[in-house]
C-alpha cells in the first residue's frame, strides 16, 4: 500500500509546554518566539473563528482535544475493567478487541443524497422515457426537487468554465451559473469538449467482466507454462493443480482458467507452445522479446510514490504542476478490476498532464495477476505497471499480497513472469526491505527479480514490522544498488528536503521515491529541482488547495456528491499539510519527516489554523473552499487508525 495513507500523524499531546525548555527529541526546532501553549493555541483559533466555537469542542474533552475517542480506542482503555470484575466475583464482560484498523470509524454511506435525488433521465435532459418506468425510486418533478435543493455554493461552476457544459443540469451545486431563465441547462458550443481524463471503465466492457465472458488467451498460455515451472525443466506435478486451485479462492475470478483448461484444444495448445520451429519457439513468436518491449527512461526523474487514498488524480496533477516527474496511480486490487468495480477502476484514470503514468496492482495470486495484466493491457494507456509487494496492512498481508509475496518466492516468480509475458509495457516492482525487522530481504530479490524480467524496482527502507517507527535505511539501499545493477533501482524514504533528496542520490541509486514528504509539502519538487528551501506563505498554500478543490469537482463532479467527496478527500489530505512547519519559524532547517509539531503560533491566524490537527479546524478550511458541511457530517481520518494500537 501507499507509504502516506498509513502513517499516523503526532498525538496533539506533546510539544505543549515546549517554550519552557529545551527543544525535545522528536520535536521539530520552531523559534522561541512563536511557541505557545495547547490551551493559548485553541484560544486563539476560537477568538477569530465561527460564532460559537463552544460547538467545535464540545465532542471532545473539556481541554479541547480532538474529536471524540473512536469505539476502537475506547475498548483497549476500557481492558483494565474486566480484571476489577474478576476481583469482585462478577462474570467479567467480553470485551472485543478491534485490531489492525479502527473499528471505530463511522462508514457511512450518505444515504440523505438519495431522498430527494432526481432520476437520471431528467439530469441527462435524456429524451428517452425513464428506464425504470413506475419502479425509479427517484424524484421525476423538478420543481419538487428544487423547493428541497441546498443553496448554490457559488456564482462560478468549475465544468461549466472549463468543458463549456455542465453534465450535472440542476443538480449542480453551482448551477446559478449555467441555468437558463426557464431552468434549462445553458451550453457554450465553442468551448464543449470531452473531459479529457482516459483510462475509464467501458459500459460493455463492465458487462462482460461481470459475466465472466472476457477471454484471456495470452494469459492463459503464459499460466500453463508458469506451471511447468519456468526455464527448461518442467516443474513439479503439484504445479498444475496450484494454479487452478487458487481460482476457486472468494472473490478470484476462476471460471476462464478452469474453462480453458478442459476445453478439447487446450492440451494441443499447451504442447504447441514448446514445439520448436528452427531457433525459435512459438512463444518467441507470439509475445515481445524483451528488446522489443518499450523502455522505461525515468533515472534521475523524481517519482510521486502510489498513495492510497490521498494519491487521488486532483493531488496528482497538483503535483505535476510543483515538478513531478512520474506519476502512479493508488493501489488497485486486480481481483476487483476483474469483476468491474466501477471504484476501482477509477483509480486507473490518468490526465493529460501525466505524461509518464503507471498504475499499481495487488494480488497474491499469479492467475488474476496475469489476467489483470492482460486486461489492462489492451483496454488503459500506461507507461509502466507495478506490483505491490509493499503493502503493509493486515487486509492485504494476511491474504498472501504485499510484503508476504516477498516470503513466497515461487509465487512471487510465477506473478512476475506471468505479467511480463503479457504485457507490452515495462513492469516494475515496488518492495520493502523485508518483512521483519532485523531480517532483510532485499538484496536476495533483487538478482531474482532482474532474471524473472521486472525493469525498475522502488525499495522502501524499512521492514513490514517497523512501519514508520524507525528511519528508512539508506545505508542497506546503498548495499542493494550493488545487488541490483545493472537494472535501475529507486529509493524510497523520509524525503522531506532538497538535501534529503541529494543524501539520497550518492547512495548510487537511479532516483527517488517521494511518498510522505508530497503529502506534507507538495511543493517539494521545485525545491528540488530549485535546490533550496521555500519559505511559502499561507496564501500560496490556501491557493494550492483552491486549485484541488477545482480538481476535485471535475473529476468527482459538481453534484451534492461530488462537492462532499471533494471535501472529503481533501481533509484527508489537511490530516497531512499540518504537520507542516513554515521555514521561516524553524531555528534549524531543514525540517525533518519524523519531527512532529509542537504548538506554535503562526505569522498570521491562515498559518496558525493550517497548523491546527484538530478535525474540527480542518472542516473550517474545507468551508472556506467548498461552503458549509452538510449537518450530521462527520471526518476522521483513516490513516488515525495507527494512532490506537
Amino acid at each position: 500500500m501507499a507509504e502516506g495513507a498509513a502513517e499516523a500523524p503526532a498525538e496533539s499531546g506533546g510539544g505543549g509546554d515546549a517554550a519552557a525548555g529545551a527543544p525535545e527529541r522528536g520535536v521539530a526546532p520552531i523559534k522561541p518566539q512563536y511557541l505557545t501553549t495547547k490551551e493559548q493555541f485553541h484560544e486563539f483559533l476560537e477568538a477569530k473563528g465561527q460564532e460559537k466555537p463552544s460547538q467545535e469542542i464540545e465532542a471532545g474533552e473539556p481541554g479541547g482535544n480532538d474529536l471524540a475517542e473512536p469505539e476502537a480506542k475506547r475498548i483497549r482503555l476500557e481492558d483494565g475493567q474486566a480484571g476489577e470484575a474478576a476481583e469482585l466475583g462478577e462474570r467479567p464482560q467480553v470485551q472485543k478487541r478491534a485490531r489492525g484498523q479502527n473499528k471505530g470509524r463511522p462508514h457511512m454511506k450518505p444515504t440523505h443524497y438519495d431522498k430527494n435525488r432526481l432520476c437520471p433521465s431528467l439530469v441527462q435532459e435524456s429524451a428517452a422515457k425513464c428506464f425504470f418506468g413506475d419502479r425509479c425510486r427517484f424524484l421525476h418533478d423538478v420543481g419538487r426537487y428544487l423547493e428541497t435543493k441546498p443553496s448554490d455554493l457559488g456564482p462560478r461552476c468549475v465544468l461549466f468554465e472549463t468543458f463549456g457544459r455542465c453534465p450535472y443540469g440542476v443538480t449542480c451545486r453551482f448551477a446559478g451559473a449555467h441555468l437558463g431563465p426557464e431552468g434549462q441547462n445553458l451550453v457554450r458550443e465553442e468551448r464543449v469538449q470531452a473531459p479529457p481524463v482516459r483510462n475509464g471503465l467501458d459500459r460493455a466492457l463492465q458487462q462482460q467482466l461481470r459475466k465472466r465472458q472476457v477471454r484471456f488467451e495470452r494469459a492463459e498460455q503464459a499460466l500453463r507454462q508458469l506451471s511447468r515451472g519456468p526455464g527448461t525443466g518442467p516443474s513439479p506435478a503439484a504445479a498444475t493443480p496450484e494454479v487452478s486451485g487458487t481460482e476457486g479462492a472468494p472473490g478470484q475470478d476462476g471460471g476462464d482458467t478452469q474453462q480453458a483448461l478442459l476445453e478439447p484444444g487446450a492440451g494441443a495448445l499447451a504442447s504447441s507452445s514448446v514445439q520448436t520451429c528452427g531457433p525459435l519457439t512459438d512463444e518467441d513468436i507470439v509475445r515481445l522479446r524483451p528488446c522489443e518491449k518499450r523502455k522505461l527512461d525515468i533515472g534521475g526523474k523524481l517519482y510521486l510514490a502510489p498513495l492510497t487514498t490521498c494519491g487521488n488524480l486532483p493531488f496528482r496533477r497538483i503535483c505535476k504542476r510543483f515538478g513531478a516527474d512520474v506519476t502512479c496511480g493508488e493501489m488497485a486490487v486486480c481481483t476487483n478490476l476483474l469483476q468491474g468495480q466501477t471504484s476501482e477502476w477509477a483509480l486507473l484514470r490518468r490526465h493529460p498532464c501525466e505524461d509518464v503514468f503507471g498504475v499499481q496492482l495487488e494480488g497474491a495470486f499469479p492467475d488474476t495477476m496475469t489476467k489483470c495484466a492482460e486486461l489492462l493491457n489492451r483496454t488503459i494507456e500506461v507507461d509502466f505497471v507495478d506490483i505491490n509487494v509493499g503493502c503493509p496492512i493486515d487486509l492485504v498481508y494476511k491474504k498472501g499480497g504485499g510484503c508476504a509475496l516477498m516470503n513466497r518466492s515461487a509465487k512471487f516468480q510465477q506473478i512476475v513472469r506471468g505479467m511480463n509475458q503479457v504485457l507490452d509495457v515495462p513492469l516494475t516492482v515496488k518492495i520493502r526491505t523485508g518483512v521483519q525487522e532485523r531480517v532483510n530481504l532485499a538484496h536476495r530479490l533483487l538478482p531474482e527479480l532482474r532474471e524473472w524480467g521486472a525493469a525498475l524496482v522502488t525499495l522502501h527502507g524499512r521492514s513490514r514490522e517497523q512501519r514508520y517507527t524507525k528511519l528508512a535505511d539508506w545505508q542497506y539501499i546503498e548495499q542493494c544498488v550493488t545487488a541490483a545493477s545493472p537494472m535501475p533501482l529507486f529509493g524510497n524514504g523520509d524525503i522531506l528536503s532538497y538535501e534529503d533528496a541529494n543524501r539520497a542520490m550518492q547512495t548510487g541509486v537511479a532516483g527517488v521515491m517521494i511518498a510522505r514528504g508530497a503529502l506534507l509539502k507538495p511543493w517539494l519538487f521545485t525545491e528540488i529541482k530549485e535546490q533550496r528551501h521555500w519559505d511559502i506563505s499561507s496564501s500560496e498554500r490556501l491557493a494550492i488547495l483552491q486549485d484541488f478543490t477545482r480538481y476535485g469537482l471535475e473529476h468527482w463532479g459538481s453534484d451534492t456528491q461530488g462537492v462532499e467527496k471533494t471535501r472529503r478527500f481533501l481533509l484527508e489530505w489537511l490530516s497531512f499539510l499540518c504537520r507542516y512547519v513554515p521555514v521561516g519559524l524553524l531555528e534549524r532547517l531543514p525540517q525533518r519527516i519524523n519531527e512532529r509539531p509542537p504548538y506554535y503560533l503562526g505569522r498570521d491566524y491562515l498559518e496558525t489554523l493550517m497548523a491546527s490537527q484538530k478535525a474540527a479546524d480542518w472542516i473550517r478550511i474545507s468551508e472556506m473552499l467548498l461552503g458549509p458541511v452538510p449537518p450530521n457530517f462527520v471526518f476522521l481520518p483513516k490513516h488515525k487508525a495507527n494512532a490506537y494500537k
